[in-house]
């Protein structure tokens, strides 16, 4: 009998407990805090309101992309990746990939990565966790997980919270920051920095100030939380209630973009963490985005057809371009870093 793969066994756990246990999407809204002018004379016809956007130099049908979820050797993983993809490619949208980690311990799992060819012209993420430059991963491992998903980028995500309440974690994050920004130099692709439903602080952008990454995702609390997940998916024996305590752990995605707002000369923003729909993501370009990124809402979706997928995104692309006419924007570059178009009043 073939031996599991520890990592490509919690991949499919993870999946379980989000399937079994709808709390652990937090549905915070924090989203529903940030109100809009609507204009009653938006002077744009609704048809000709543009939300094609560019990112990285490669043009996106609008700001969407379809965040990181998982990988593995196993059907209902090669099967949730191949229709993001697939979707990806036929509505022009950007897809990221789960953490490839599980490739390199299980040859096998590298399958689900192999995504170029379902979408051949689509913006793809390639993932690895940040702590594993603390496990001796190196650069040519990196190159190598980028080369096989054929990625124009790489995600390195961050998660203390999700390692610090898992089973045996790594939690040595000591050292990071050097590590990160001495990979970005070697990498002909870029760098992005992600964290996975808790957020990014001043203080981390400023630990970053003196090299050369760029793209932050700042994937705050209030969507997903990997700690109720962890919670979920610990064996009854290892059992304990770390991930419950933690599970809101975190800062909410708004309050983040808000924080940041005076590094986005520096730094490239992603927003995501609790994004459910277009006008969230209009919300969260006004407060710095450039990029809004959705997971869980995926899913389901994905597990079930390309079809399904697209026509989710088609709805968030709808719900997109309506609240753009509602503003009275008729393209993306008038909507972003456009604080003008709140009512909430900013710190």
């Amino acid at each position: 009998m073939k031996k599991i793969d520890p990592t490509n066994e919690r991949k499919l756990r993870h999946i379980r407990a989000i399937e079994a246990h709808p709390e652990t999407d937090r549905r915070k809204f924090h989203f529903d805090d940030i109100r809009l002018k609507h204009r009653a004379l938006p002077e744009v016809n609704l048809k000709d309101v543009d939300p094609s956007t560019f990112f990285m130099g490669k043009k996106l049908s609008f700001p969407l992309l379809i965040s990181s979820m998982t990988g593995g050797d196993h059907e209902l993983i090669k099967t949730i990746n191949r229709n993001l993809a697939t979707a990806a490619e036929a509505t022009g949208v950007a897809l990221a990939v789960g953490s490839q980690r599980v490739m390199f311990s299980e040859p096998a799992a590298r399958a689900s990565f192999e995504l170029r060819s379902y979408a051949p012209t689509a913006m793809l993420f390639s993932n690895l966790g940040a702590i594993q430059l603390n496990n001796g991963f190196t650069v040519e491992l990196c190159r190598e997980a980028i080369e096989v998903v054929g990625a124009d980028a790489l995600y390195f995500h961050l998660n203390p919270l999700q390692e610090a309440v898992q089973t045996n974690g790594d939690t040595n994050f000591q050292g990071l920051a050097e590590k990160l920004q001495d990979i970005d130099e070697q990498l002909d692709e870029p760098v992005v920095l992600k964290e996975v439903g808790a957020g990014f602080s001043v203080e981390d952008l400023q630990l970053l100030l003196a090299g050369s990454i760029q793209y932050i995702d700042v994937a705050g609390s209030g969507g997903t939380s990997w700690s109720r997940i962890e919670y979920h998916s610990q064996t009854q024996k290892d059992k304990t209630e770390l991930g419950l305590t933690f599970e809101d752990w975190g800062v909410p995605t708004p309050e983040a973009l808000i924080a940041l707002r005076p590094y986005r000369e520096r730094f490239t923003f992603i927003a995501s963490g609790g994004i459910r729909s277009g006008i969230d993501m209009v919300k969260a370009m006004i407060l710095g985005a450039s990029l809004c990124g959705m997971a869980s809402p995926f899913l389901k979706p994905a597990m079930e057809s390309p079809e399904k997928t697209i026509d989710l995104i088609e709805r968030i692309k709808r719900d997109f371009v309506t609240a753009m006419f509602l503003l009275g924007m008729p393209d993306v570059a008038s909507l972003t870093h456009n604080e003008a178009l709140l009512l909430t009043r900013l710190p």
